[in-house]
Protein backbone atom coordinates (compact mmCIF):
# COMPACT_ATOMS: atom_id res chain seq x y z
CA UNK A 1 0.00 0.00 0.00
CA UNK A 2 3.11 2.28 0.96
CA UNK A 3 4.63 1.46 -2.37
CA UNK A 4 1.06 2.31 -4.16
CA UNK A 5 1.02 5.96 -2.34
CA UNK A 6 5.09 6.94 -3.21
CA UNK A 7 4.69 5.37 -7.00
CA UNK A 8 1.50 7.88 -7.19
CA UNK A 9 3.02 11.09 -5.84
CA UNK A 10 4.37 12.34 -9.36
CA UNK A 11 0.78 12.41 -11.16
CA UNK A 12 -0.50 14.05 -8.18
CA UNK A 13 -0.96 17.64 -10.42
CA UNK A 14 -1.90 15.61 -13.67
CA UNK A 15 -4.34 14.12 -11.46
CA UNK A 16 -6.16 17.20 -10.02
CA UNK A 17 -5.84 19.52 -13.20
CA UNK A 18 -8.15 16.28 -14.94
CA UNK A 19 -10.77 16.66 -11.86
CA UNK A 20 -10.67 20.14 -12.32
CA UNK A 21 -11.64 19.49 -15.62
CA UNK A 22 -14.24 16.48 -14.93
CA UNK A 23 -15.47 19.26 -12.13
CA UNK A 24 -16.25 21.72 -14.84
CA UNK A 25 -18.15 19.20 -17.07
CA UNK A 26 -20.36 18.06 -14.56
CA UNK A 27 -21.13 22.13 -13.50
CA UNK A 28 -21.71 22.66 -16.78
CA UNK A 29 -24.07 19.76 -17.69
CA UNK A 30 -25.79 20.77 -14.60
CA UNK A 31 -26.60 24.40 -15.65
CA UNK A 32 -27.81 22.71 -19.04
CA UNK A 33 -30.46 21.08 -17.11
CA UNK A 34 -31.72 23.64 -15.62
CA UNK A 35 -31.71 25.76 -18.28
CA UNK A 36 -33.68 23.37 -20.48
CA UNK A 37 -36.04 22.48 -17.98
CA UNK A 38 -37.20 25.92 -17.40
CA UNK A 39 -37.42 25.98 -21.16
CA UNK A 40 -41.04 24.51 -20.79
CA UNK A 41 -42.32 27.45 -18.94
CA UNK A 42 -42.05 31.02 -18.05
CA UNK A 43 -39.69 33.47 -20.37
CA UNK A 44 -38.51 30.93 -22.16
CA UNK A 45 -41.79 28.87 -23.08
CA UNK A 46 -43.55 32.41 -23.78
CA UNK A 47 -40.14 33.09 -26.03
CA UNK A 48 -40.41 30.11 -28.03
CA UNK A 49 -44.51 30.51 -28.58
CA UNK A 50 -43.83 33.88 -29.63
CA UNK A 51 -41.32 32.74 -32.56
CA UNK A 52 -43.51 29.92 -33.76
CA UNK A 53 -46.28 32.66 -34.40
CA UNK A 54 -44.06 34.69 -35.86
CA UNK A 55 -42.23 32.05 -38.13
CA UNK A 56 -46.20 30.56 -39.01
CA UNK A 57 -47.52 33.56 -39.24
CA UNK A 58 -50.21 32.19 -37.13
CA UNK A 59 -52.28 34.00 -34.00
CA UNK A 60 -50.84 33.19 -30.22
CA UNK A 61 -53.43 30.84 -29.60
CA UNK A 62 -52.50 28.42 -32.32
CA UNK A 63 -48.49 28.95 -31.86
CA UNK A 64 -48.98 28.06 -28.18
CA UNK A 65 -50.95 24.62 -29.08
CA UNK A 66 -48.15 23.99 -32.00
CA UNK A 67 -45.40 24.25 -28.43
CA UNK A 68 -47.31 21.91 -26.93
CA UNK A 69 -47.88 19.71 -28.94
CA UNK A 70 -44.30 19.49 -30.23
CA UNK A 71 -42.25 21.04 -27.32
CA UNK A 72 -43.83 21.11 -24.17
CA UNK A 73 -45.32 16.99 -24.68
CA UNK A 74 -41.76 15.64 -25.99
CA UNK A 75 -40.14 18.45 -22.98
CA UNK A 76 -38.58 14.93 -21.47
CA UNK A 77 -37.31 13.12 -25.27
CA UNK A 78 -35.27 16.79 -25.65
CA UNK A 79 -34.04 17.14 -23.00
CA UNK A 80 -32.32 13.68 -22.68
CA UNK A 81 -31.02 14.43 -26.36
CA UNK A 82 -29.35 17.88 -25.47
CA UNK A 83 -28.19 16.44 -22.47
CA UNK A 84 -26.14 13.32 -24.72
CA UNK A 85 -24.78 15.97 -27.19
CA UNK A 86 -23.79 18.42 -24.79
CA UNK A 87 -21.65 15.46 -22.74
CA UNK A 88 -20.95 14.29 -26.16
CA UNK A 89 -19.25 18.21 -26.94
CA UNK A 90 -17.88 18.28 -23.42
CA UNK A 91 -16.28 14.89 -23.19
CA UNK A 92 -14.82 15.68 -26.77
CA UNK A 93 -12.97 19.06 -25.38
CA UNK A 94 -11.76 16.82 -22.34
CA UNK A 95 -10.27 14.50 -24.51
CA UNK A 96 -8.40 17.36 -26.39
CA UNK A 97 -7.11 18.67 -23.20
CA UNK A 98 -5.98 15.34 -22.18
CA UNK A 99 -4.71 14.60 -25.59
CA UNK A 100 -2.31 17.62 -25.58
CA UNK A 101 -0.24 15.93 -22.50
CA UNK A 102 0.17 12.95 -25.12
CA UNK A 103 1.55 15.74 -27.66
CA UNK A 104 3.89 16.89 -25.23
CA UNK A 105 5.09 13.65 -24.43
CA UNK A 106 5.84 12.57 -28.39
CA UNK A 107 7.57 15.83 -28.77
CA UNK A 108 9.56 15.10 -25.57
CA UNK A 109 10.50 11.92 -26.88
CA UNK A 110 11.49 13.36 -30.35
CA UNK A 111 13.69 15.42 -28.63
CA UNK A 112 15.52 12.54 -26.85
CA UNK A 113 18.33 11.90 -30.11
CA UNK A 114 18.28 16.22 -30.77
CA UNK A 115 21.39 17.41 -29.99
CA UNK A 116 20.18 20.92 -30.69
CA UNK A 117 17.75 21.10 -27.91
CA UNK A 118 19.85 21.24 -24.50
CA UNK A 119 16.77 20.42 -22.10
CA UNK A 120 12.88 19.07 -22.58
CA UNK A 121 10.33 21.31 -21.06
CA UNK A 122 6.93 20.29 -20.71
CA UNK A 123 3.67 21.59 -18.91
CA UNK A 124 4.00 21.71 -14.86
CA UNK A 125 1.45 18.87 -14.71
CA UNK A 126 4.15 16.68 -17.06
CA UNK A 127 7.14 17.71 -14.68
CA UNK A 128 7.76 13.98 -13.41
CA UNK A 129 7.70 13.05 -17.33
CA UNK A 130 9.95 15.75 -18.33
CA UNK A 131 12.61 14.93 -15.37
CA UNK A 132 12.76 11.15 -16.55
CA UNK A 133 13.13 12.28 -20.13
CA UNK A 134 15.93 14.97 -19.44
CA UNK A 135 17.48 12.24 -17.64
CA UNK A 136 17.37 9.43 -20.78
CA UNK A 137 18.45 12.46 -22.67
CA UNK A 138 21.24 12.80 -20.18
CA UNK A 139 22.28 9.09 -20.16
CA UNK A 140 22.17 8.63 -24.47
CA UNK A 141 24.12 11.83 -24.33
CA UNK A 142 26.94 10.63 -22.04
CA UNK A 143 26.82 6.56 -24.17
CA UNK A 144 27.17 8.69 -27.58
CA UNK A 145 29.90 10.84 -26.10
CA UNK A 146 31.76 7.69 -25.08
CA UNK A 147 31.10 5.74 -28.23
CA UNK A 148 32.48 8.67 -30.09
CA UNK A 149 35.50 8.61 -27.95
CA UNK A 150 35.95 4.81 -27.99
CA UNK A 151 35.49 5.26 -32.11
CA UNK A 152 38.56 8.31 -31.79
CA UNK A 153 40.52 6.11 -30.30
CA UNK A 154 40.10 3.02 -32.06
CA UNK A 155 40.74 4.97 -35.44
CA UNK A 156 44.00 6.66 -33.76
CA UNK A 157 45.00 2.95 -33.05
CA UNK A 158 44.35 1.44 -36.20
CA UNK A 159 46.93 4.83 -37.37
CA UNK A 160 49.36 4.16 -35.17
CA UNK A 161 49.02 0.34 -35.66
CA UNK A 162 49.18 0.92 -39.77
CA UNK A 163 52.11 3.06 -39.18
CA UNK A 164 54.37 0.84 -36.84
CA UNK A 165 53.65 -1.94 -38.77
CA UNK A 166 56.11 -0.40 -41.60
CA UNK A 167 59.11 -0.74 -39.41
CA UNK A 168 59.63 -4.32 -38.80
CA UNK A 169 58.12 -5.26 -42.46
CA UNK A 170 61.26 -2.61 -43.74
CA UNK A 171 63.28 -4.30 -42.03
CA UNK A 172 62.22 -7.97 -43.08
CA UNK A 173 62.34 -6.86 -46.37
CA UNK A 174 65.96 -5.29 -45.94
CA UNK A 175 67.38 -8.22 -44.11
CA UNK A 176 65.77 -10.92 -46.38
CA UNK A 177 66.93 -8.55 -49.61
CA UNK A 178 70.51 -8.44 -48.28
CA UNK A 179 71.06 -12.17 -47.48
CA UNK A 180 69.56 -13.10 -50.78
CA UNK A 181 71.59 -10.63 -52.86
CA UNK A 182 74.95 -11.33 -50.50
CA UNK A 183 75.77 -15.11 -51.57
CA UNK A 184 79.14 -15.08 -49.76
CA UNK A 185 77.66 -13.37 -46.90
CA UNK A 186 79.81 -15.33 -43.92
CA UNK A 187 77.61 -17.67 -41.98
CA UNK A 188 78.09 -15.51 -38.20
CA UNK A 189 76.52 -12.47 -40.06
CA UNK A 190 73.90 -14.48 -41.97
CA UNK A 191 72.92 -15.60 -38.66
CA UNK A 192 72.82 -12.87 -37.06
CA UNK A 193 70.97 -10.80 -39.80
CA UNK A 194 68.45 -14.15 -39.45
CA UNK A 195 67.46 -13.53 -36.06
CA UNK A 196 67.31 -9.68 -36.63
CA UNK A 197 64.87 -10.89 -39.26
CA UNK A 198 62.93 -13.08 -36.97
CA UNK A 199 62.76 -11.00 -34.28
CA UNK A 200 60.70 -8.09 -36.71
CA UNK A 201 58.71 -10.91 -38.46
CA UNK A 202 57.31 -12.10 -34.62
CA UNK A 203 56.74 -8.18 -33.86
CA UNK A 204 55.30 -7.92 -37.23
CA UNK A 205 52.87 -10.83 -36.35
CA UNK A 206 51.99 -9.38 -32.59
CA UNK A 207 50.74 -6.06 -35.09
CA UNK A 208 49.05 -8.04 -37.65
CA UNK A 209 47.02 -9.74 -34.29
CA UNK A 210 46.30 -6.49 -32.43
CA UNK A 211 43.94 -5.28 -35.85
CA UNK A 212 42.53 -8.36 -35.54
CA UNK A 213 41.41 -7.94 -32.08
CA UNK A 214 40.09 -4.51 -32.78
CA UNK A 215 37.86 -6.25 -36.12
CA UNK A 216 36.70 -8.86 -34.30
CA UNK A 217 35.54 -7.13 -30.67
CA UNK A 218 32.04 -8.18 -30.36
CA UNK A 219 31.44 -10.52 -27.33
CA UNK A 220 27.64 -9.96 -26.72
CA UNK A 221 26.48 -12.55 -29.08
CA UNK A 222 28.83 -15.47 -27.87
CA UNK A 223 27.16 -17.31 -25.52
CA UNK A 224 28.93 -19.41 -22.81
CA UNK A 225 29.86 -22.86 -22.35
CA UNK A 226 29.81 -23.44 -18.23
CA UNK A 227 31.24 -26.06 -16.56
CA UNK A 228 32.97 -26.82 -13.23
CA UNK A 229 36.14 -25.14 -13.21
CA UNK A 230 39.02 -26.62 -11.32
CA UNK A 231 40.27 -22.51 -10.63
CA UNK A 232 43.45 -23.64 -8.81
CA UNK A 233 44.80 -25.56 -11.58
CA UNK A 234 43.70 -22.63 -14.22
CA UNK A 235 45.60 -20.08 -11.74
CA UNK A 236 48.74 -22.35 -11.95
CA UNK A 237 49.02 -23.27 -15.54
CA UNK A 238 48.33 -19.64 -16.64
CA UNK A 239 50.92 -18.68 -14.86
CA UNK A 240 53.19 -21.33 -15.95
CA UNK A 241 52.45 -20.21 -19.45
CA UNK A 242 53.21 -16.70 -18.46
CA UNK A 243 56.62 -17.73 -17.01
CA UNK A 244 59.11 -16.82 -20.36
CA UNK A 245 56.63 -13.23 -19.89
CA UNK A 246 57.40 -12.96 -16.45
CA UNK A 247 60.56 -14.14 -16.47
CA UNK A 248 61.47 -11.45 -19.18
CA UNK A 249 60.23 -8.58 -16.71
CA UNK A 250 62.14 -9.48 -14.00
CA UNK A 251 58.90 -10.60 -11.92
CA UNK A 252 57.62 -13.22 -10.57
CA UNK A 253 53.89 -14.99 -10.09
CA UNK A 254 52.69 -16.03 -6.66
CA UNK A 255 48.98 -17.96 -6.45
CA UNK A 256 47.14 -18.13 -3.07
CA UNK A 257 44.29 -20.40 -3.22
CA UNK A 258 43.20 -23.53 -2.01
CA UNK A 259 43.67 -26.63 -4.05
CA UNK A 260 40.26 -27.59 -3.80
CA UNK A 261 39.26 -24.49 -5.39
CA UNK A 262 36.63 -24.29 -8.45
CA UNK A 263 34.31 -21.86 -9.98
CA UNK A 264 31.28 -22.36 -12.26
CA UNK A 265 32.04 -20.80 -15.71
CA UNK A 266 33.09 -20.96 -19.36
CA UNK A 267 36.87 -22.28 -19.08
CA UNK A 268 37.99 -20.42 -22.47
CA UNK A 269 36.85 -17.13 -21.79
CA UNK A 270 37.69 -17.13 -17.86
CA UNK A 271 40.91 -18.08 -18.60
CA UNK A 272 41.21 -14.80 -21.13
CA UNK A 273 40.31 -12.80 -18.43
CA UNK A 274 43.07 -13.92 -16.19
CA UNK A 275 45.48 -14.16 -18.60
CA UNK A 276 44.54 -10.09 -19.72
CA UNK A 277 45.09 -9.20 -16.04
CA UNK A 278 47.66 -11.05 -15.72
CA UNK A 279 49.45 -9.63 -18.80
CA UNK A 280 48.35 -5.89 -17.82
CA UNK A 281 50.37 -6.39 -14.41
CA UNK A 282 53.32 -7.31 -15.61
CA UNK A 283 53.58 -4.42 -18.62
CA UNK A 284 52.83 -1.77 -15.66
CA UNK A 285 53.95 -3.25 -12.69
CA UNK A 286 57.13 -2.17 -10.88
CA UNK A 287 59.95 -4.07 -12.13
CA UNK A 288 61.66 -7.12 -9.90
CA UNK A 289 58.09 -7.48 -8.07
CA UNK A 290 55.62 -10.30 -7.27
CA UNK A 291 52.42 -10.71 -8.90
CA UNK A 292 50.02 -12.57 -5.87
CA UNK A 293 47.09 -14.09 -7.11
CA UNK A 294 44.45 -15.14 -4.56
CA UNK A 295 41.41 -16.57 -4.65
CA UNK A 296 38.44 -17.31 -1.85
CA UNK A 297 34.99 -18.43 -1.36
CA UNK A 298 32.63 -15.74 -0.12
CA UNK A 299 29.13 -17.12 0.47
CA UNK A 300 27.63 -18.50 -3.35
CA UNK A 301 30.74 -15.80 -4.97
CA UNK A 302 34.60 -16.37 -5.64
CA UNK A 303 36.73 -13.72 -5.24
CA UNK A 304 39.91 -13.77 -7.36
CA UNK A 305 42.42 -10.94 -6.91
CA UNK A 306 45.22 -9.75 -8.73
CA UNK A 307 47.63 -7.57 -6.95
CA UNK A 308 51.03 -6.15 -7.81
CA UNK A 309 53.25 -3.47 -6.75
CA UNK A 310 52.82 -0.06 -9.08
CA UNK A 311 49.46 1.97 -8.76
CA UNK A 312 47.58 3.77 -11.55
CA UNK A 313 46.97 7.11 -12.56
CA UNK A 314 43.64 8.14 -9.93
CA UNK A 315 42.38 10.11 -13.20
CA UNK A 316 43.00 6.72 -15.19
CA UNK A 317 41.69 4.45 -13.05
CA UNK A 318 38.03 5.11 -14.03
CA UNK A 319 38.93 3.99 -17.64
CA UNK A 320 41.22 1.28 -18.27
CA UNK A 321 37.92 -0.94 -18.64
CA UNK A 322 37.27 1.02 -21.42
CA UNK A 323 37.10 -0.45 -25.08
CA UNK A 324 40.73 0.87 -26.83
CA UNK A 325 41.63 2.85 -23.92
CA UNK A 326 45.78 2.30 -22.82
CA UNK A 327 46.91 3.45 -19.78
CA UNK A 328 50.63 4.69 -22.00
CA UNK A 329 49.56 7.66 -24.20
CA UNK A 330 52.92 7.40 -26.18
CA UNK A 331 52.18 7.14 -30.12
CA UNK A 332 54.58 3.55 -29.92
CA UNK A 333 52.45 0.31 -29.32
CA UNK A 334 55.81 -1.26 -28.16
CA UNK A 335 54.41 -1.54 -24.62
CA UNK A 336 50.76 -1.96 -24.88
CA UNK A 337 48.03 -3.54 -27.20
CA UNK A 338 45.07 -2.24 -28.74
CA UNK A 339 43.68 -1.22 -25.38
CA UNK A 340 40.91 -4.09 -25.51
CA UNK A 341 42.23 -6.13 -23.27
CA UNK A 342 40.73 -5.52 -19.74
CA UNK A 343 38.04 -4.23 -21.80
CA UNK A 344 37.25 -7.62 -22.91
CA UNK A 345 37.96 -8.69 -19.42
CA UNK A 346 34.89 -7.02 -18.33
CA UNK A 347 32.21 -7.92 -20.78
CA UNK A 348 32.93 -11.75 -20.14
CA UNK A 349 33.19 -11.35 -16.61
CA UNK A 350 29.46 -9.13 -17.37
CA UNK A 351 28.01 -12.15 -19.26
CA UNK A 352 28.84 -14.52 -16.34
CA UNK A 353 26.84 -12.29 -14.05
CA UNK A 354 29.88 -11.01 -11.88
CA UNK A 355 31.76 -7.89 -11.36
CA UNK A 356 35.54 -6.54 -11.98
CA UNK A 357 36.76 -3.37 -10.53
CA UNK A 358 40.13 -2.07 -10.02
CA UNK A 359 41.62 0.14 -6.76
CA UNK A 360 44.82 1.22 -5.20
CA UNK A 361 45.87 -0.19 -1.87
CA UNK A 362 49.31 1.04 0.00
CA UNK A 363 50.66 1.21 -2.94
CA UNK A 364 49.81 -1.51 -5.41
CA UNK A 365 46.96 -1.97 -8.18
CA UNK A 366 44.20 -4.44 -7.13
CA UNK A 367 41.86 -6.12 -10.02
CA UNK A 368 39.10 -8.04 -8.14
CA UNK A 369 36.66 -10.58 -9.70
CA UNK A 370 33.75 -11.21 -8.40
CA UNK A 371 32.07 -14.41 -10.13
CA UNK A 372 28.70 -16.26 -8.73
CA UNK A 373 29.69 -20.25 -7.92
CA UNK A 374 26.51 -21.69 -8.98
CA UNK A 375 25.23 -23.13 -12.53
CA UNK A 376 22.60 -20.65 -12.84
Amino acid sequence: MKNNVLRSKPYAALIRKMFLQTLIILVAAILIVLVLRSAGRGYVGNALTLLISKLRGVSWDEALGTYHYYIRNNLDTIMVATIVVFFVVLIRVALTWFTKYFDEIISGVDLLADESHNRIAMSPELGFVQEKLNQVKDTLACRAREAQEAEQRKNDLVVYLAHDIKTPLTSVIGYLTLIDETSDMPEEQKAKYVHITLDKAFRLESLINEFFEITRYNLQTIPLKKERIDLYYMLIQMADEAYPLLSANGKQAAIHANENMSVWGDSDKLARVFNNILKNAIAYGNAGSTIDISAETQGNAVLIRFENAGTIPQEKLGSIFEKFYRLDDARSTATGGAGLGLAIAKDIITLHGGSIGAEIQNGRTVFTITLPNNPQ
